[in-house]
């Protein structure tokens, strides 16, 4: 029911709510047990993971008003150069990454990052096609890479492994050949769209210079030198989920102290920006809910127990490939409590039938990530094209399906090796 309503366009929240409330009435529970779920739930693995997102929010919002986030994108910039188009592909592509790393948020990161973008690459004669195709594939590689986005914290915990272990198998392999792929396909887009007259008009050349604070360079170096160190240290020591909701505040903090930013005002800004995603809290916290009540329901027992011999009796990879794929027609927006959920379901089975912790991080990786890029359109294609101020989604599809095909093959390949 929960994906029905889903496809027919409701609000995922409202959709959780229902299915929460059927799931409730089907297994006969009374007012008294659904307040303790609810209070059970609050515990729950995806409701921190939910809290890890809105304190992400709050710490962009921060590195949005010190400059940090302005700072980062022209760093990376002047590092790549700005006279060829192959240095601004290049540079606009790494800006989005490094912002996306830093932030965790996709969508947040691009609209920050776009403005200063924008006339850099009409500049040098990028049509709009092109630049939504080279900030969509940059921002898509950083989401991968970002240490303490809430689905590759999910990620890590599902296969109980580090950062470095899910960089080495999962998202430097994907990222990597993200950035290859679009070095050959975004030039092959600015020669299709630069036929139809898909260019710049001259007020997109005009910048509105933004205010950057005097302390911007300063609060940038604090963040990014405190961003790897939290990074290093919950590499090196192994800790869990919780420990993002410790260093996320302490980088808000750090950032904003560095930028000489009243307390008052730290405060504000990451109030602010975590307020916005009171709703993604809430949408995870009921379906941490959700999933106590299909636990005690036990359905999934049954698809096992039908399944079951047959998955086991697989080989790793074809086990490997079944559940990515199950996890590839999951519910945009969710990606992180889907990634509990498949491990809660399938994670004993993939122990069995003999799969490395690298393997299942690429699972679940691609359980997670390959809709992103197709292939079928969705909300970070449509964002990335709407900041670029691009109509041609068709030219993004194509980006999507041509980093979503060898990406496939890679990983299949990886997979086969680890098996």
């Amino acid at each position: 029911m929960y994906a029905v309503l889903c496809l027919l366009g409701m609000d995922l929240v409202i959709a959780t709510v229902v299915s929460l409330v059927g799931g409730v009435l089907i297994a006969r529970q009374t007012p008294a047990e659904f307040g303790a779920l609810l209070g059970e739930s609050m515990g729950d693995l995806v409701t921190t993971i939910g809290v890890i997102i809105m304190l992400g929010a709050g710490v962009g919002e921060v590195l949005r008003v010190t400059g940090v986030a302005h700072t980062i994108v022209h760093w990376v910039l002047r590092v790549a150069g700005q006279r060829s188009q192959r240095a601004v592909l290049l540079g606009v592509m790494l800006s989005c990454l490094v912002l996306v790393t830093s932030l965790g948020t996709l969508a947040g990161a691009l609209a920050i990052s776009a403005p200063i973008l924008l006339p850099v690459a009409a500049r040098v004669g990028f049509t709009r096609a092109a630049t939504a195709a080279m900030m969509f594939v940059g921002g898509c590689a950083g989401l991968a890479l970002a240490p303490f986005a809430g689905s590759n914290v999910a990620i890590m915990e599902a296969a109980d492994v580090g950062y470095l272990t899910y960089l080495q198998y999962g998202a430097a392999p994907i990222a990597v050949l993200s950035l290859l792929v679009a070095m050959v396909v975004v030039p092959w887009i600015q020669r299709r769209s630069a036929r139809t007259g898909d260019f710049y008009s001259d007020a997109d050349l005009e910048t509105e210079e933004a205010e950057v604070p005097a302390g911007a360079g300063r609060a940038t170096a604090v963040f990014l030198v405190l961003l790897v160190a939290t990074v290093g240290y919950a590499t090196v020591t192994a800790a869990g989920t919780s420990f993002p909701l410790l260093a996320l505040p302490l980088l808000g903090i750090a950032t904003g102290v560095a930028a000489r930013l009243p307390a008052t005002d730290i405060a504000r800004h990451l109030y602010r920006g975590a307020a916005r995603l009171v709703s993604i809290f809430l949408l995870f916290w009921l379906l941490a809910a959700l999933f106590l009540v299909i636990d005690g329901l036990k359905p999934y027992d049954v698809v096992l127990e039908i399944f079951g011999p047959q998955l086991q009796s697989s080989s790793g990879v074809g086990f490997a490939v079944a559940i990515a794929l199950l996890g590839w027609v999951g519910v945009p927006g969710a990606t992180a409590a889907q990634v509990v959920l498949l491990d809660q379901v399938f994670g004993d089975l993939a122990t069995t039938v003999g799969l490395s912790s690298g393997a299942w991080v690429i699972v679940m990786l691609w359980a997670s990530k390959a809709d992103t890029y197709g292939p079928f359109p969705n909300a970070n294609m449509v964002g990335a094209m709407g900041l670029a101020r691009s109509t041609n989604l068709r030219s993004l599809l194509l980006t999507g399906w041509l980093v979503l095909i060898p990406a496939s093959l890679m990983y299949v390949g990886i997979l086969a090796v680890l098996s």
